[in-house]
């Protein structure tokens, strides 16, 4: 029952306050990725490299909150995770994103569009039309309420402050790190496997919570045909599922910066629109909520056995 408690309040504190704008801790830990990356990344044996600078950064992180959670009075240690959890979640600010992408389009401001999708995806927006636009959107919100929602839930449910911690940290070295390029192609191999490997089952259960929240014959049926054929394994059926159950078709060619990048489709309907993003929003805003409610049933009837 305490997690399913500090799971609600820090799900209400991220609704009431959002992200804060100063000193907020994943910052902190990507500039200092950043500077690590600026001093190890050469030479030769990248890969051993990449996976040592993601040791050294995460280790002692992981270490400090396991010896938190042992050591500490209970109603300290649930303070102390209330705020972890608010800050490793991201539910407010993703929707405040996306409804700035959502509003520019509505007002037919098609560079104001392509700057606001600009701040949330890699694809080159100077490119997109308003469909690309919208597409681009829908797709990140539906990703992103995977990666910086749902698998916080899941990870802090399951291993409490080192796990949610831990998983922050992979996905942030993943985005930063995680890039098929030149520079990051090895030395960012360790960080993207890992978080690979931590999102597999929370995007299975993100995909399945769009599916029972949307049209859940269809989201199930793009999950199976669809998302395996997706470049990356966790988010390809996450989108599938949230395209099928919005009854929108995502996917397709979108402009990178290295050229048109040909995608395969996802969903089946209308193409993406200002809606579709709007929709994308509340789908994972109802899938939070689905989520607060299971763990308290789950609290009530291990407190019941």
């Amino acid at each position: 029952m305490l997690t399913a408690g500090v799971c609600i309040l820090a799900v209400i504190l991220d609704r009431l306050f959002g992200e804060p704008n100063r000193w907020h801790p994943v910052v902190g830990f990507g500039a200092a990725a950043s500077w690590l990356e600026k001093r190890m990344n050469h030479s030769n044996r990248r890969v051993i490299r990449g996976a040592v600078a993601a040791c050294i950064l995460m280790v002692p992180v992981v270490f400090v909150s396991w010896l938190v959670t042992i050591s500490l009075p209970t109603p300290v240690l649930v303070l102390i995770e209330v705020i972890v959890l608010w800050l490793m979640l991201s539910l407010r600010g993703l929707a405040e994103h996306g409804l700035v992408v959502a509003d520019a389009l509505d007002s037919k401001d098609l560079m104001a569009s392509r700057e606001a999708v600009g701040r949330i995806v890699s694809r080159n927006p100077a490119e997109l039309t308003e469909t690309g636009v919208a597409t681009a959107a829908t797709e990140s919100m539906l990703e992103n309420g995977a990666d910086a929602v749902f698998a916080s839930l899941f990870w802090f449910a399951v291993a409490g402050l080192p796990g949610v911690l831990l998983h922050r940290m992979a996905n942030t070295l993943d985005a930063m790190w995680g890039y098929r390029n030149e520079r990051f192609l090895y030395f960012g191999r360790f960080a993207a496997r890992l978080d690979d490997v931590m999102n597999w089952i929370p995007a299975r259960l993100t995909a399945t919570t769009y599916a029972l929240l949307g049209d859940t014959r269809l989201a199930l049926q793009c999950w199976r045909e669809q998302g395996a054929a997706w470049e990356s394994p966790n988010a390809g059926p996450v989108m599938a599922a949230g395209a099928g159950a919005l009854n929108i078709s995502l996917g397709g060619p979108a402009p990178y910066a290295e050229g048109l990048r040909e995608r395969p489709l996802l969903g089946k309907g209308p193409l993406a629109n200002a809606q579709s993003i709007r929709a994308s929003i509340q789908l994972v805003r109802r899938g939070v909520w689905f989520w607060l409610a299971g763990l308290v049933l789950l609290a009530l009837a291990g407190a019941g056995a």
